[in-house]
């Protein structure tokens, strides 16, 4: 499987209506399903062949939907047996927002979301949004294939930390894809300010201390797909440290180290390229916050089997 390119400027279009897309079927996974610390009920994951928000409860049965980039259909299948799915296709959020009211209708789920986009500047309502319709099945299938290779790497990173992780998720507010390290201390309270998400949101989210990676397609304003590393809370002398490879740099205006997508995709062993990012950023982070690396990290290369006696 090989690491696709992804052009921004040739798909932005695309990415546009399916960022608005994730956030409206993220809002019903987040509307019925419990609440878990740090937003973790609330993202979608990658699966064989999309985007998936895993089971949801709805009284005494169980639904989930996915985004098949493969067969291009939105699926909502219910533990009784129903099943119901639409098109992806060109149309506006909209038509999309409506139609996915509609196969909730026909598999018996009533539920209201909150149907105003969240972390984007101006805000279109989804029953108002005209504006974003485009849809490119091949630049779609080619998001998906990037987040299966992204996803396979940091869960090959994930599974080295014997401290509190998240799961790799999908986060449809920001669209990006992303892993957090804790090291188990309290974090000072998060100023909050992210556009369109309430503070105490973020602030539960930041509530502990965190080294945190992931994989961003990029907008208008930064158009190249990155890869990103930060801590919370920035420890002291973390923009100055020495990370790999050579082509990551710390982006101030961010308060994190990133790397080119492309840098990773066109290297000569892209999981090397991006795990050497991964553990350097994290290794810089907790260094200098003086986490309890020795308790909570598993080295490079092993991997964690039980093993019997």
């Amino acid at each position: 499987m090989t690491w696709p390119a992804l052009p921004y400027a040739e798909w932005k279009d695309t990415l546009a209506s399916l960022h608005m897309w994730t956030q409206i079927v993220g809002k019903i996974r987040m509307e019925l399903s419990p609440w878990v610390n740090h937003s973790w009920s609330v993202p979608l994951y990658v699966s064989s062949r999309g985007l998936t928000t895993s089971t949801i409860p709805y009284g005494d049965r169980a639904f989930q939907i996915d985004f098949d980039f493969v067969a291009h259909r939105l699926w909502l299948a219910a533990t009784d047996g129903t099943l119901s799915s639409l098109e992806l296709r060109p149309q506006t959020v909209s038509q999309f927002y409506s139609d996915v009211n509609g196969i909730l209708a026909d598999c018996g789920i009533d539920v209201t979301i909150h149907p105003v986009p969240n972390e984007v500047p101006d805000p279109i309502p989804f029953p108002d949004d005209t504006e974003h319709s485009a849809y490119d099945p091949d630049r779609a299938h080619d998001f998906w294939l990037a987040l299966l290779q992204i996803d396979r790497v940091f869960s090959e990173f994930r599974a080295r930390f014997l401290g509190k992780v998240s799961p790799v998720h999908f986060f449809w507010g920001a669209c990006d894809l992303a892993v957090t390290r804790f090291s188990g201390r309290r974090a000072p309270e998060h100023p909050g300010g992210i556009p369109n998400l309430p503070d105490e949101i973020t602030r539960e989210a930041y509530s502990h201390e965190v080294s945190s990676c992931g994989f961003w397609p990029g907008n208008d304003d930064a158009p190249d797909p990155i890869f990103y590393s930060y801590a919370y809370p920035t420890p002291d002398g973390f923009a100055e440290a020495g990370v790999r490879p050579d082509a990551a740099f710390w982006l101030a205006e961010l308060g994190e180290f990133v790397l080119p997508y492309e840098v990773v995709r066109t290297s000569g062993s892209p999981d090397d390229t991006l795990t050497d990012f991964l553990e350097s950023t994290y290794a810089a982070a907790a260094d200098l916050a003086n986490w309890d690396r020795e308790g909570l990290e598993l080295p490079r290369g092993f991997r964690p089997l039980p093993r019997a006696g």
